[in-house]
């Protein structure tokens, strides 16, 4: 009986020491019931013990801090441009971070909840968060476009001409510039989280990297340049003057352009910016499967004549698209079929250089007979190019014209602004052999749309 007692006494003994605990453990709990629970630290500050507005409140005061500041953006040690804080609207992100913090103690899941408010409690762990600045871009993308636009640059390579059996330098290559932009965004980023510690004005950093050419005249001896490995030419009769214009000026973007082995040539990224600010003029284009005034008319006679000399030198055609419907100029001198439009991002007239050497392109232009010719120089490698009769079928006629009233001309005005065009379509196969064995084949085909001529009539009295 004395043995029971005892069990029993030591029963209540441990219960009441728990109830006590517990008791004691819930009443300190209520204590937080609208708190941040203890031992919780937001950049290495207690926050336990604090409600969530007053510690919403301690990141407002902070943020006041903060509109005081001011970052100075610097290239190459001069100052191009100064924010506010305000500007970019720098703050902390209070309301996360606290939410985060308050979460302590509250997790959804129970288990997590218990263990975090024993260690929490009982000061067994500390729960430690940092806060972050955040910024709005605008500003910051609106500054990096400017200066973009201002300091970018490209490499230009070394331009070339071919004389007397040897490769000879008309212009030498120039280095290019661009600006890190990712590099500052990460320098920024880094400069204003330092604003926690302490609020004070930052210099930043705006970097660029020096872009090195691909082609140096100090390489003009390894670029294996021996000889004429092919041609293409057209014939540009009938162009009004703006549309020869466009022609010479475009032309000349070729001019002594060197293509490495291996590398695929882009029409696009040569010829650059096709606008008034380059130097050209209206001239008609086809737009939109319309034939309209525009920047630029004419440059698809340069890409034609180089999709016929890329043709003829025998390289693989890796991007060429025909027109929407017959061009006059390009069937001067030959069938239907051998054209390439351009039309830039989307648009490209693109081919591999697979010889043995570097070719280097020569324009010539005969103004007196209107023909543009380009000319390729390279190292031969005994390839031979063969290419079937070009097939034209369903010839379709143009629709009869459109006669577009225009109120704001008199009548009896009228004037052409759409011309008609024959449909029709072609292919031609193209195959280039070397030693005999087949290394390019490749079928052309072209869809050509009738068009009607559209005529605007004045119906003002």
């Amino acid at each position: 009986m004395v043995m029971k007692a005892n069990k029993f006494t030591i029963f209540i003994l441990i219960f009441s020491v728990a109830c006590i605990i517990g008791y004691l453990f819930y009443a300190k709990d209520s204590s937080y019931r609208n708190k941040v629970y203890p031992g919780v630290y937001i950049d290495r500050i207690h926050f336990g013990g604090k409600t969530k507005e007053e510690s919403i409140q301690y990141f407002m005061v902070k943020n006041k801090s903060l509109g005081r500041t001011k970052i100075n953006i610097k290239y190459k040690n001069s100052t191009i441009a100064s924010l506010k804080s305000e500007e970019l609207n720098i703050q902390y992100d209070g309301k996360d971070i606290v939410e985060r913090a308050y979460l302590i103690g509250r997790s959804s899941h129970f288990p997590s909840k218990i263990i975090q408010k024993i260690n929490s409690l009982l000061g067994w762990k500390k729960y430690e968060f940092d806060s972050k600045l955040s910024y709005k871009m605008d500003k910051i993308n609106e500054l990096l476009n400017l200066n973009e636009e201002k300091y970018n640059k490209p490499a230009k390579n070394a331009l070339f001409e071919f004389e007397n059996g040897k490769v000879t330098s008309f212009r030498k290559e120039e280095k290019g510039n661009k600006i890190e932009t990712n590099l500052f965004l990460k320098e920024l980023d880094k400069n204003i989280q330092t604003l926690k510690i302490k609020p004070t004005n930052l210099n930043v950093k705006l970097t660029s990297a020096v872009i090195e050419p691909e082609i140096s005249l100090a390489k003009a001896n390894k670029y294996g340049i021996e000889e004429l490995i092919g041609e293409g030419k057209s014939d540009y009769s009938h162009s009004i003057p703006e549309r020869i214009h466009n022609i010479i000026l475009a032309s000349s973007k070729f001019h002594g352009v060197l293509i490495p082995k291996d590398k695929v040539f882009s029409f696009n990224k040569i010829i650059g910016d096709i606008s008034s600010s380059t130097g050209y003029k209206p001239a008609y284009i086809i737009k939109g499967g319309k034939t309209v005034l525009g920047d630029g008319g004419g440059v698809c006679q340069i890409s034609t004549t180089l999709f016929r000399a890329a043709l003829n030198t025998g390289l693989p055609i890796i991007e060429r698209n025909p027109h929407a419907y017959r061009v006059g100029y390009y069937e001067n001198d030959s069938k239907p079929g051998f054209d390439a439009t351009v039309f830039a991002p989307t648009v490209d007239f693109k081919f591999k250089n697979d010889t043995l050497a570097y070719i280097l392109i020569q324009s010539e232009l005969d103004k007196e007979n209107n023909i543009l010719r380009f000319k390729f120089y390279g190292k031969k490698d005994n390839r031979n190019v063969e290419m079937s009769p070009v097939s034209v079928y369903d010839i379709q006629p143009p629709p009869p014209p459109i006669f577009q009233d225009d109120p704001t001309q008199k009548k009896g005005f009228q004037k052409q602004i759409d011309f008609a065009a024959w449909g029709a379509k072609s292919y031609f196969e193209y195959k280039v052999k070397k030693d005999s064995k087949v290394i390019t084949e490749h079928k052309f085909y072209s869809s050509y749309r009738p068009w009607q001529a559209i005529y605007l009539v004045g119906i003002a009295d």
